[in-house]
This record gives C-alpha cells, sequence and structure tokens, in this order.
C-alpha cells in the first residue's frame, strides 16, 4: 500500500465516526491548551516581577537596616531584624564610596493631603533631590526638589499625577500650599502619570525632603537606601565598599544588608523559571490523560474494523502497513488536537493580556514546541498497542467476523 493510500486509509476511518473523533481531537486540544496557557501565566509573572523589579532603576544597590543570616540575596532579606538604625548620615557618607553616583534614602509611610477642599490618604515617601534620577522617574510638570542638605530638607512637595488631577483638576498647582499631616508644603513638581515599581504606582506618591518626613513620622531610622552604581561591571565592588562603609560607622558591627539589583532579579528568575517548569510539568500530564483516550479510541475501532483489516490482508498487505495504518490514524487525530489545543491557548493567552494588559501572559516558545511535540508523540505512543494488535490479527479469523 502506497503512503498516499494510508493516509486516504487513515483520514476516512477518524473521520468515519465525527463524535468520537471530535471527543479525542478535543481532548488532546486541552492538554495543548493547558501547557501553552499555564506556561504562559509561569513565564508571565516572571517577566513581570522581573519587570517591577527593573523599573525601580538601574545598576543598583540597595542597604537595608539589619543582618540577615545568610549571605546573598534571597526574599527572606526584605524583611531584618534591625539592632541598630540605619541614618541620614550614613546615607551622606556612602557619596564619598568610589564607584557611586548617586544616592536617595528612603522614609515610607502614609499621610493625608488637604488642599482646595479636598482630602485623601497618599502614600509619602521622604527623600532627596536624586531619588528621581535614581528611579528613573520624569516630570510632568516643575522640577525635583531642591538640593538641600540631608537632615535640612525644605518645604516643598512633588505630587503623584493622580494626586494633582484629584486635588487640582487640570489647573496648575505650581507655586501652591497643601497641607500634607500638620505641615504646611509648596508644590514644586508634579511627577509624570504611569510610573510603577516594586508594585507601587508613582500617580498617588508624595515626594518630600527625607528631613521633613523625619520630622512628620518622629523617627530618625531610614526605611532603605538605593545607590546608583557608576556601571553594571562596578556593582559588586559598590557592595563591598558600602558594606564596608558602614560597618567602620557602626563600630565595626555588620547590622546591615546590601543587595544588589542583579542578585534580586537573577533569584526571581531563578524561583520563576521553576515554576514555569512545574506548571509545563503538570499540564503535560493532562496530555498523558489524552494519550490514554487515544489509545482507547483506538482499540475500539481495531475492533470494529476486523473484517476491513481481515480483507487488507488477504488482498497482501504486510503486517507493518497495516500497523503504520493506525499509527497514521493516531498520529493525524494527534496533530489535529495539537493544532486546535495551540489555537485555544494562544487565544486565552490573549484574553489574558486584553483583560490584564500589565501582565505579559506570552507562552514561551520552547513551551509551545514542547506541547506540540509531546502531543504528538503521546499520541503515537499510546496508539502503538492498537496498531500492533491490528497487525497481528490473523486473515481468516478477522474475516470470519464479519
Amino acid at each position: 500500500m502506497r503512503l498516499i493510500d494510508s493516509l486516504r486509509f487513515a483520514r476516512a476511518a477518524a473521520f468515519g465516526t465525527p463524535l468520537r473523533t471530535t471527543l479525542l481531537i478535543l481532548s488532546m486540544a486541552i492538554g495543548v491548551a493547558a501547557v501553552v496557557m499555564l506556561t504562559a501565566l509561569g513565564d508571565g509573572a516572571r517577566r513581570f516581577v522581573m519587570g517591577e523589579f527593573s523599573a525601580i532603576g538601574s545598576n543598583l544597590v540597595i542597604v537595608l537596616p539589619g543582618r540577615s543570616e545568610t549571605r546573598g540575596f534571597n526574599p527572606a532579606n526584605l524583611v531584618t531584624s534591625t539592632p541598630r538604625d540605619l541614618t541620614v548620615e550614613d546615607a551622606a557618607v556612602l557619596l564619598r564610596v568610589p564607584g557611586v553616583v548617586r544616592i536617595a534614602p528612603l522614609i515610607i509611610g502614609t499621610s493625608e493631603i488637604n488642599a482646595s477642599g479636598h482630602l485623601r490618604e497618599a502614600m509619602l515617601v521622604g527623600t532627596n533631590t536624586d531619588f528621581i534620577a535614581v528611579r528613573h522617574l520624569k516630570l510632568a510638570l516643575g522640577r525635583p526638589l531642591a538640593r538641600d542638605e540631608l537632615g535640612h530638607g525644605s518645604a516643598e512637595v512633588v505630587l503623584g499625577a493622580l494626586i494633582r488631577e484629584e486635588i487640582f483638576g487640570s489647573e496648575s498647582p505650581l507655586g501652591k500650599t497643601v497641607r500634607i499631616g500638620d505641615r504646611r508644603l509648596r508644590v514644586v513638581g508634579v511627577l509624570a502619570a504611569g510610573g510603577q515599581g516594586m508594585g507601587m504606582t508613582t500617580d498617588e506618591l508624595l515626594i518630600v525632603p527625607v528631613a521633613t518626613a523625619q520630622a512628620m513620622f518622629n523617627t530618625n531610622t531610614l526605611f532603605r537606601i538605593l545607590i546608583e552604581a557608576r556601571s553594571r561591571e562596578q556593582i559588586g565592588q559598590v557592595k563591598t565598599r558600602v558594606l564596608k562603609m558602614i560597618t567602620q560607622r557602626h563600630d565595626g558591627e555588620e547590622d546591615v544588608t546590601v543587595i544588589t539589583q542583579d542578585a534580586v532579579l537573577q533569584t526571581f528568575d531563578k524561583i520563576l523559571r521553576v515554576l514555569t517548569l512545574g506548571v509545563f510539568g503538570i499540564a503535560v500530564i493532562s496530555l498523558a490523560v489524552a494519550g490514554i483516550l487515544v489509545m482507547n479510541v483506538m482499540l475500539v475501532s481495531v475492533t470494529q474494523r476486523t473484517s476491513e483489516i481481515g480483507l487488507l490482508k488477504a488482498l497482501g498487505a504486510r503486517a507493518a502497513t497495516i500497523r503504520n495504518t493506525f499509527l497514521l490514524e493516531a498520529g493525524l487525530l494527534s496533530l489535529l488536537g495539537a493544532c486546535a489545543g495551540l489555537g485555544f491557548g494562544h487565544l486565552g493567552a490573549a484574553l489574558l493580556r486584553h483583560f490584564y494588559p500589565s501582565f505579559p501572559a506570552y507562552p514561551p516558545d520552547w513551551a509551545v514546541l514542547a506541547g506540540f511535540v509531546t502531543a504528538l508523540a503521546t499520541g503515537l505512543v499510546f496508539g502503538v498497542m492498537p496498531a500492533n494488535r491490528a497487525a497481528r490479527m490473523d486473515a481468516v479469523q478477522a474475516l470470519s467476523n464479519r
């Protein structure tokens, strides 16, 4: 039997029972779609987290108060015990560290802003003029905070875009006075809309001098110190020098944790890649279930077509020809199911991106290819048993079952 004849025979057999064939294709499609969707979610989560950390700036070294008991970065480092305060003076000294371009001390809290008869609560960041440059933020109006000596802040504030819109509307807020907490501050700038980073939108942010925030929250302790290194190559050296400098200031006690942006990104990248592989493995299980269904359908097909098999053998068809014909049928069904699954999976990922535009739910190419190949391989592997059963049939006995 020629290959084209085998293909025609397999096609006629596959579509001879439309309902059964449709259900089989649907089961295979669900498996492939699960692979595409779950890997899109896993890889999308990885890209989202990487993007959030990248959005806080570039070439960053971050100083946290308190010492982590383990070296390197892990997510637990974000919460540390604090035996000694991290102060504005510590931040000022770091400007002398070779390789440091800018530093931005941070105090974070919430406060009420009151102006033009409007009152609302907002996230407040106490920092310096370099914060906007370190975070790669943009101004829509005005200028950043004045370049004062750390610890001697002027009565100024930079508003987030949403805060400006809710309080002042389309009117320019520059030069106007607002009350934040118990302080009266003059608006000197407005951030451009759409700033993101670490799960925080800058549209609802109030940026004030660090000294003003310290007075408002009655604290001398900094939440973090952001340090921008001169280049990516110098990040490691800057980290070592910063740790040494602060240890010297703290009487030789290493009571801070210094992490680098690259370490954070690499750690989360590894974690989320493993997560993506895990959900891929879970999705592949559904393909194995679909493969078992292929085997059951093919076994039923062999039983129903016993007389056809006997006739083919009586006409001289070899066992290998019979086997290959049934394998072609299994492969054809698996191929159709895989193609349908890819379509459903990409459609589902597109819907996710439509409803959640900030979440990059794009299935990785390797997962799409692996899902497609696995579907075909599963169909063929589970089709071997029915194909061998058909090939081993005796022509006389097969014909006698007519």
